[in-house]
């Protein structure tokens, strides 16, 4: 039924292709079930881990539904929910994440800006750990990345709004890949490491002061600094973060 799964692109992202492709033509129709995971394996040549992968994205999708005992089952049409992962690129390029660094400015200064009008103590002290908690894994050789995202998170939780937390949480997952990339070129530069270092706290200290426009303007700011030095990175970073396989 399905072609041997080959080439430079994330396995799991090309087995999702495949599969939203024969969904959206109409091969796989409403109410039809999907071949086995054991068929998926050997029809594209594949590792279970793969086809569990990119199964978990179709659901995600709205796409598919498991049932249990029976198996994996066409979802109705309908409008279907956001899913970001599905852009069709596969690679780390300049202008990919370029664009992710423009959803965050957005999304993210605007919870900025919320959470300084309704941080308790609680939650600046949590924003001050997640900080903290990036030093000691960038000191320890690590990239940062889980710390970053658990720092913007925490800044969601402070507005208590619970769709921003969720919209945030589901950009931070999605996005992770670009953020990994964002923080190895920061990486590359002992001045940028510092740079953002400071930036972060920049918008601490606007949240904890109670400034939402300041908040606003500082995580504005860290993005477009971001932005910035990724502009900066030279051709040999690109073709080494598309080496990596770095997909959103």
């Amino acid at each position: 039924m399905f072609s041997k799964v080959s080439g430079p692109v994330r396995l799991a992202d090309r087995v999702a292709a495949i599969l939203s492709e024969e969904i959206e033509s109409g091969r796989l129709a409403e109410g039809d079930k999907l071949p086995t995971e054991v068929e998926l394996v050997k029809q594209l040549g594949v590792s279970r881990t793969v086809i569990r992968e990119a199964v978990s994205r179709l659901r995600n999708a709205g796409l598919v539904e498991p049932r249990q005992g029976r198996g994996v089952f066409v979802m109705p049409r309908r409008t279907r929910p956001l899913d970001l992962e599905a852009d069709g690129e596969g690679s780390a390029t300049k202008a990919k994440v370029l664009k992710i660094v423009e959803v965050r400015r957005a999304m993210e200064g605007e919870a900025a800006s919320l959470a300084a009008t309704r941080a308790t103590p609680a939650d600046v002290e949590r924003m001050r750990q997640a900080l903290a908690a990036i030093d000691r894994a960038v000191a320890a050789g690590g990239d940062g990345v889980d710390e970053d995202l658990a720092f913007h998170q925490s800044i969601a939780e402070s507005t208590g709004n619970e769709v921003m937390v969720s919209t945030v949480r589901y950009l931070g997952e999605v996005l992770r890949s670009g953020i990994r990339v964002t923080r190895a070129n920061e990486a590359r530069r002992d001045d940028f490491i510092e740079a953002v270092r400071v930036e972060h706290h920049a918008i601490l200290e606007a949240v904890e002061s109670g400034d939402a426009r300041a908040a606003r303007d500082a995580v504005r700011r860290h993005m477009k600094h971001a932005a910035s030095r990724l502009q900066d990175a030279d051709e040999g970073f690109w073709t080494e973060a598309d080496e990596v396989d770095v997909n959103l």
